[in-house]
C-alpha cells in the first residue's frame, strides 16, 4: 500500500517504527510540488501485507521491488529513524536505485546490548498486554516535550498511529532492528548527496548523533529542527519541508 502525489523527481519516503504511511502526510502535501512523492507502507504495517520474513534486507528488497513496479530506476531515499536503517540497507544492496539520500532522526550505529535487552522487553510488552499499551510506553520518548505541551492532537494521532500497528509487524521490525549491522564503514563511502535531519529536542538519535554521521559522510549537510522530537517530518512540517525542497533543488541543477 502507498499513496503518491506529484510529478517530476522521484522522493521515496520510509516511515519508521512503530509508524506508517501517514506519518508522512505533511509531506505528501507540502513537496508534492518540488517532485513525485512516494510514501509507502513497509511490509507489516497499514495497508502492506502482514507477513514476515522482517529484516532490514528484506525491507530494502521491498522497497527495490516497488520502486520496480512503478518503473522508477532512481529516486531520492528519505528514511526516518527506522527508515534510515532500511535506507543503509538499501545502500548496500541497491546503491544504483538511489539519487541522494535524506537521513532523518536515524543513526548507523547497530543496537547496543542495552538497545536490545529494551527491544525484547517491548516485545513482551506487546505480547502480553497489546499495541495500546506500547503506544502509551513510547508516545513521550517519540515527539518533543514541546509537541507534548502543545500540539495535543498531533500526540494523540501519533499514539493513536501507533496503536493500530499489527503487532506481527511491530514484533517482527523489533528483532530486525535488534540484528542488523553497523552501517558505520558505509558512511564514508556514500558518494550521493547527503542531508542529515532531525530534531533538536530528539531523546533517541540527539543531534550530535547526526552532526557525527555528517561529518563521515563526504559533501553531506546537517539540519536540526527547533522545537523537533523524533518525528521532525512530523512535528515541524515545514521547517522539514523547506529543507527537504532547498536540498532537492540542488540535486535538480548538480
Amino acid at each position: 500500500a502507498y499513496d503518491e502525489a506529484g510529478s517530476g523527481l522521484p522522493l521515496l519516503l520510509v516511515h519508521g517504527w512503530p509508524y506508517d504511511r501517514t506519518m508522512w502526510a505533511g509531506q505528501l502535501s507540502g513537496l508534492a510540488t518540488y517532485a513525485r512523492v512516494l510514501a509507502p507502507d513497509l511490509r507489516g504495517v497499514g495497508g502492506s501485507t502482514v507477513r514476515g520474513p522482517y529484516t532490514m534486507d528484506q525491507y530494502a528488497d521491498d522497497l527495490a521491488a516497488f520502486l520496480d513496479s512503478l518503473g522508477i530506476a532512481r529516486a531520492v531515499v528519505c528514511g526516518l529513524s527506522m527508515g534510515g536503517y532500511i535506507s543503509f540497507a538499501m545502500l548496500r544492496r541497491h546503491r544504483d536505485r538511489i539519487r541522494g539520500l535524506i537521513l532523518a532522526d536515524t543513526r548507523a550505529t547497530a543496537d547496543t546490548d542495552e538497545l536490545r535487552a529494551n527491544r525484547a522487553r517491548l516485545i513482551a510488552l506487546i505480547e502480553q498486554e497489546g499495541m495500546t499499551a506500547l503506544a502509551a510506553r513510547q508516545l513521550e520518548p517519540s515527539v518533543a516535550r514541546s509537541t507534548l505541551e502543545r500540539q495535543a492532537p498531533l500526540a494523540d494521532t501519533v499514539r493513536r498511529m501507533m496503536a493500530s500497528v499489527p503487532a506481527e509487524g511491530a514484533i517482527g521490525a523489533l528483532r530486525a532492528m535488534a540484528e542488523r549491522p553497523d552501517s558505520t564503514p558505509l558512511l564514508g563511502t556514500i558518494d550521493v548527496p547527503t542531508l542529515f535531519v532531525g530534531g533538536a529536542e530528539d531523546g533517541i538519535t540527539p543531534p550530535d548523533v547526526l552532526r557525527t554521521m555528517a561529518a563521515a559522510v563526504p559533501h553531506s549537510r546537517v539540519e536540526i529542527l527547533e522545537h523537533g522530537g523524533h518525528l521532525s517530518p512530523l512535528e515541524r512540517p515545514a521547517a522539514f519541508n523547506h529543507v527537504v525542497t532547498e536540498f532537492l533543488g540542488a540535486l535538480l541543477y548538480d
